[in-house]
């Protein structure tokens, strides 16, 4: 496979009030997902992912990026809707949270869209420990609903995941922050 090219980078020295409220939009599907802006590091397209032995099948593998090692996590998979192939539209959404670096698998990018508060509301909650507890809020945008999603809470089960595998591995990746 080649090279990543890079779609898009965002800039880390942006103050926090001109990301407040600023939304990465992506498709899963028919759905439409938003991660704070203040989480993304850039956007690559898909890109050889190196399988790691013993991890649960939305843990994709590892990539390459420019020499760092990153974790990849297929968002489809992690929320339980079917697979899709990865095509020419598959993206890699490189996040970071308190040192923890991913890659999030989507469909597809959208746009980065400013949400006001008043115009988020509280996610449904099924009680049940579905993929609900990654939902941050529900972002209305004119008459469209973006699912807002918790990355923090996200990064975390993949975190658990990595370790519980494969502890040495994680251990060994400076990707995944302290352990």
């Amino acid at each position: 496979m080649q090279d990543p090219e890079i779609t898009d980078e965002f800039d880390g020295e942006l103050d926090e009030d001109a990301q407040k409220n600023q939304f990465l939009t992506f498709q899963l599907g028919t759905e439409s997902y938003g991660i704070a802006i203040c989480h993304v590091l850039e956007i690559v397209t898909i890109q050889k992912i190196t399988g790691v032995p013993d991890m649960p099948p939305y843990i994709k593998g590892v990539i390459n990026l420019r020499g760092q090692v990153i974790p990849v996590m297929d968002v489809r998979l992690r929320f339980n809707m079917e697979f899709r192939e990865y095509d020419d539209r598959t993206c890699v959404v490189v996040v970071q949270q308190q040192g923890h670096v991913v890659g999030l698998v989507v469909d597809t990018v959208a746009e980065v869209n400013t949400i006001p508060e008043e115009n988020i509301a509280p996610p449904p909650r099924s009680g049940r420990g579905g993929s609900d507890r990654f939902f941050e809020g529900l972002g209305k945008i004119d008459e469209q609903i973006k699912i807002l999603l918790d990355v923090e809470r996200l990064l975390e089960s993949e975190r658990e995941a990595f370790l519980s595998s494969a502890p040495e591995a994680a251990q060994e990746s400076s990707a995944l922050g302290p352990v």
